[in-house]
């Protein structure tokens, strides 16, 4: 790690990415992400890097297929509704199996929405809004120093998994400041080095191999079967067992446990020592994977929680998931704002008491 630098979250997470061996970015702006592709127009090319503008976030995402199929390192960033203009292209570069890291800077919605934090995107990144059976790895920071480590992971678990990863910030993440240490810059790998580290890569044969050929179109349905049987759903699978996290605090007796990701959580946690102060034993769990979801962080909850709260910026997806990681053992209650309206500590400890009461 570097000495601490305060620094903005977007051109924090474009360091990282550039420190990670990023080389190609393709984007379009819109807000409150745009410091990224401001930060990789002046810096990408210092490295010997490209960087695009491109006239759409469809264009952009496509331009990202192609340089990560010739084995390219390849970033796109974007917000809520940019985001939602990539679904098809997410779920061509899942079928190909392109190593992508795209960041989503979210705001509120739906629609065009406002420019304000939002969280109301965790159905589009966690379900798809493509076509057909594919996930994307999803990693919720809540903090820039989390979310530069992220970024600078992800590329290592696009690369393994030969799979889109995204990384879910949000307005806040992005536009605040805090002191961040940056990841150490690596050496990005050299263009002859790619046939032998990604032999699926369109590098060029030169009659050295055999042809790769990369095609997301299946005529025959036995063929489109057994790709989806045989080489999708094992992966995802892998992915369900090796990749969930969570951070896990004072579950354990906890009379009420919230449940809350990225820059929320932080308030969330505040709110705990709230209620602590008042005698009330409370935990938290926070995903730090969306999808594959942590349900393992679930199994620490015990008989002593009465109540388990979800904490998010929309009208409750992840909640959704809270129920499915309890299969019905514990109420699940909602705490949220939405519209780009952010929640206070002492708001969510007062609707905590409110809970309580009820039940």
């Amino acid at each position: 790690m570097q000495e601490k630098r305060l620094l903005k979250g977007n051109e924090a997470f474009a360091i990282a990415a550039i420190n990670a061996g990023c080389r190609f970015y393709f984007g379009y702006p819109i807000t409150p992400q745009n410091e990224v592709p401001e930060y990789m127009s002046r810096e990408l090319k210092k490295v010997g890097g490209s960087f695009i503008q491109a006239e759409s976030e469809l264009a952009s995402v496509n331009m990202a297929y192609g340089a990560a199929s010739a084995g390219g390192r390849v970033l796109i960033s974007s917000s809520s509704p940019g985001i939602a203009l990539m679904q098809e292209g997410f779920s061509d570069l899942a079928v190909i199996q392109a190593p992508v890291v795209a960041i989503n800077v979210m705001r509120s919605g739906p629609g065009i929405g406002g420019i304000q934090p939002g969280q109301a995107d965790y159905f589009q990144v966690t379900r798809g809004g493509g076509n057909g059976d594919y996930h994307i790895i999803v990693y919720a920071p809540k903090s820039i120093q989390e979310a530069c480590e992220m970024i600078y992971n992800a590329f290592d678990v696009a690369d393994e998994y030969r799979n889109p990863v995204m990384i879910c910030a949000d307005g806040m993440l992005g536009q605040m400041m805090e002191p961040v240490c940056v990841p150490e810059p690596r050496e990005a790998m050299k263009e002859e080095d790619i046939p032998a580290a990604k032999p699926w890569a369109l590098t060029g044969h030169k009659n050295q191999r055999e042809r790769n050929a990369i095609n997301s179109v299946f005529l025959q349905q036995e063929v489109l079967e057994d790709f989806n049987m045989n080489v999708l759903a094992p992966k995802y699978e892998k992915a369900k067992k090796e990749l969930p996290e969570a951070e896990i605090i004072d579950v354990e007796g906890a009379e009420v446990v919230f449940v809350s990701y990225g820059s929320t959580s932080r308030m969330a946690r505040e709110a705990m020592e709230i209620l602590k102060e008042e005698g009330i034993k409370v935990g938290l769990i926070r995903p730090k994977t969306l999808w594959p979801f942590p349900d393992f962080a679930f199994e620490q909850i015990g008989e002593s929680t009465k109540h388990v709260i979800a904490v998010e910026l929309s009208m409750g997806q992840m909640m959704q998931d809270v129920k499915l990681a309890l299969n019905g053992r514990i109420p699940v209650s909602l705490i949220n704002k939405v519209g780009g309206v952010l929640l206070d500590p002492e708001e969510i400890a007062e609707r905590t008491k409110k809970i309580m009461e009820v039940r």
